[in-house]
């Protein structure tokens, strides 16, 4: 059975709680991530929020938020960016588009080939930037169409120059911290 859009808002409707993804056609359900890699995550938004923000450069969402891709599935990135000059109004929909950047960070149950496919289909379709957030290996992977990816660690500076010309985010900045 091949599923759309309208059946998966239908299924929402039902279960208001849940979170969903169509892809290809099937409703994925998306369970709860584990703690370090959401506050990582959240992390993320707020660093890149502060700067992107005053600027009025785009739209920065978290993972709830729907993107119908040309390809007619429904996916949610862990993080998002759009430039404000392809959504210039928020919308209370799906959007209808591919992010200029896109992040995935592993959760602890995640296997590492189905989120660097997940970000190649999105380069593939016309993302400018996935990035994958490993918090087992301490490392920040940045891809981009028709390059090899850019492993950064700690002691490296994150920087996304196309989108965000100006902004750095050292590496470090982004693990959650200990407190004693």
């Amino acid at each position: 059975m091949f599923l759309t859009i309208k059946d998966l808002e239908q299924v929402q409707s039902e279960h208001p709680d849940w979170q969903y993804e169509l892809v290809d056609g099937k409703i994925v359900i998306m369970g709860p991530c584990d703690y370090t890699s959401d506050e990582i995550g959240s992390r993320l938004l707020i660093f890149l929020g502060m700067w992107l923000l005053p600027r009025n450069l785009g739209r920065l969402t978290g993972s709830s938020a729907g993107f119908i891709l040309p390809n007619s599935n429904l996916r949610a990135p862990d993080v998002s960016f759009v430039r404000a000059e392809r959504l210039k109004r928020s919308q209370r929909n799906f959007v209808e588009l591919v992010p200029d950047l896109m992040v995935e960070i592993k959760s602890k149950t995640d296997r590492i080939k189905p989120i660097e496919e997940k970000i190649d289909l999105f380069l593939r379709l016309g993302t400018d930037v996935g990035i994958l957030i490993d918090p087992d290996k301490l490392t920040v992977t940045v891809y981009r169409l028709n390059a090899q990816p850019q492993v950064l660690r700690d002691g490296d500076i994150l920087t996304i120059p196309t989108l965000c010309p100006g902004w750095e985010l050292p590496i470090a900045e982004l693990w959650p911290p200990v407190f004693e």
